[in-house]
């Protein structure tokens, strides 16, 4: 099953190829090409209908912010409100 920092280092890789900013909906759209994704992350969001439930690890990203190891508070990804994430 893929985690939050898979998730984070498919982001960086498609941030790295364009332009270094990944948006929302380009990490929707493409994470699936970059993180092998298991039926546990494919499956349904509980709290969000009509979601898969890695989308969440997406968001995941900037709600873990303060934790050590997270892509945001390690300095590998910086939060871009509303639109995504970026590279520094």
């Amino acid at each position: 099953m893929a985690d939050e920092n898979d998730i984070a280092r498919g982001v960086v890789q498609i941030a790295s190829a364009n332009r270094g900013l990944c948006t929302f909906k380009r990490a929707y759209k493409e994470i699936p090409n970059y993180v092998r994704l298991s039926a546990s992350n494919t499956g349904p969001s509980v709290t969000r209908p009509g979601e898969p439930m890695w989308h969440q690890l997406v968001r995941n990203i900037k709600s873990h912010d303060k934790v050590p190891g997270n892509f945001i508070h390690d300095g590998h990804l910086v939060h871009v409100r509303g639109v995504g994430y970026r590279i520094p």
